[in-house]
């Protein structure tokens, strides 16, 4: 469906004609009559689906229609990435219908507070927030919501996973309770229905490719020693040079620094990014990869969810995330906007069963490469706790070290 055919004002249509969008997304073209006709929403929709212009497109056109000095949307997101990701995104989509937006999170410095607080007492039309700082705001008690029409949740579940729940709550506290309330998540976790049955009236619900990667991503695996891993990495590095824009993601921040530290001092354009830089750092480390300056970026998973950034070739899982659920947002980075793209995981003898665990949580088997030849055999797969090695080629092996090549899943020795 024609963006044109959704009933959205046509400044918005020409805003987002010139960058490029005509036709709707699945998740934008079931969310947006339902969110212009007035109603409360839950929606489930996997990363890289176009959620964020289905809350944002019919927002403005409702803002639009009333035109007002106070602010009247609250957008609640779980980081300061996606909090800046979403702000852009308004002041791009929204700039020539002269709505104005403010984007609140932690990190910043004094300057950065006292712009927030302006913004948050002479009023702005969009207010994207983090939990953490906006309580910081509202303790004071200069910040006044009372003409707040509209609330979304974005990334609900994630924000629930980090602990924000509470939050959440006193947050709503303090905003009238006649208001239209939007609640976009990855997953419909019981503690997302839960929460969702506190904070919505007779929500519609919609569930679009729930807990799938995007049909454009070539998933594949390589089983590994964790000693075998570095080396692999530089290999697929360099037996690449077309693809100019990687993402690398380590479940510590210990990891991170330390391949990145490798990956330097091999000579590849690479940098680390996790919480243990300060804001500036990050932005200036997102902007250099954002802009191809940086080919390789070696993330934690904070930057799993909410960044934005077009044209990435390849996502290496250096480990298997904890969470199943956070493989498929690793792998959303790719593959966005009906694209394409690759996602390789890593797959030690340790991690095999949680690997297993995200196959069936994405109902597809995932391909098991043979590792090159020059890195010799890897561990054999074993999908059970007990340590049970299993070839999906057919039957039980022993478990023991028998000398003979190691197999991949269709029972073919690793060689090659």
């Amino acid at each position: 469906m024609k963006f044109s055919e959704l009933g959205i004002h046509d400044d918005l249509l020409d805003a987002i004609s010139y960058m490029g969008f005509k036709e709707a997304t699945p998740i934008q073209e079931q969310a947006i009559p339902i969110i212009l006709n007035g109603n409360d929403l839950i929606a489930c929709a996997q990363t890289g689906t176009g959620k964020t212009a289905a809350f944002l497109l019919p927002i403005l056109d409702l803002i639009a229609d009333l035109p007002s000095a106070e602010t009247s949307t609250l957008i609640i997101v779980p980081t300061r990435e996606l909090c800046m990701q979403i702000d852009q995104q308004v002041q791009g989509i929204g700039y020539t219908m002269g709505i104005n937006s403010i984007a609140i999170y932690g990190g910043g410095d004094g300057d950065n507070w006292g712009q927030q607080k302006t913004a948050l007492t002479k009023g702005a039309d969009i207010v994207v927030a983090t939990p953490g700082k906006l309580i910081s705001h509202l303790n004071l008690g200069y910040v006044k919501f009372d003409t707040i029409k509209f609330l979304i949740l974005d990334e609900a579940d994630r924000m629930l996973d980090i602990g924000f729940y509470d939050d959440i709550v006193k947050i709503i506290s303090y905003l009238p309770k006649e208001r239209q309330t939007l609640m976009f998540s990855a997953t419909m976790a019981p503690k997302i229905r839960t929460l969702a049955s506190q904070v919505l009236v007779n929500p519609q619900q919609i569930n679009i490719a729930m807990s799938k990667p995007a049909e454009g991503v070539l998933q594949a695996a390589y089983l590994i020693y964790n000693q075998q891993k570095n080396g692999l990495i530089a290999h697929l590095i360099s037996e690449n040079p077309d693809y100019n824009s990687i993402l690398i993601f380590c479940s510590t921040k210990r990891a991170v620094n330390e391949l990145a530290k490798v990956l330097k001092k091999q000579r590849f354009s690479a940098e680390a990014i996790s919480s243990d830089l300060e804001q500036a750092e990050r932005e200036e480390v997102l902007l250099g990869f954002r802009s191809k300056r940086t080919r390789i970026l070696v993330a934690t998973d904070v930057m799993s969810r909410g960044i934005d950034i077009k044209d990435i070739n390849l996502v290496i899982n250096y480990d298997v995330p904890q969470d199943a659920e956070d493989y498929v947002h690793r792998v959303g980075r790719t593959a966005r906007a009906d694209a394409t793209g690759v996602a390789l995981t890593l797959v030690s003898e340790d991690d095999m069963f949680k690997f297993h665990q995200i196959e069936q949580l994405i109902e597809r088997e995932v391909f098991k490469i043979p590792l090159p030849e020059r890195f010799g055999e890897g561990p054999l797969w074993k999908i059970s706790s007990s340590n049970r090695p299993f070839r999906k080629g057919g039957g039980f092996s022993k478990g023991k070290k028998t000398g003979k090549p190691s197999r991949n899943y269709k029972g073919r020795p690793n060689k090659g």
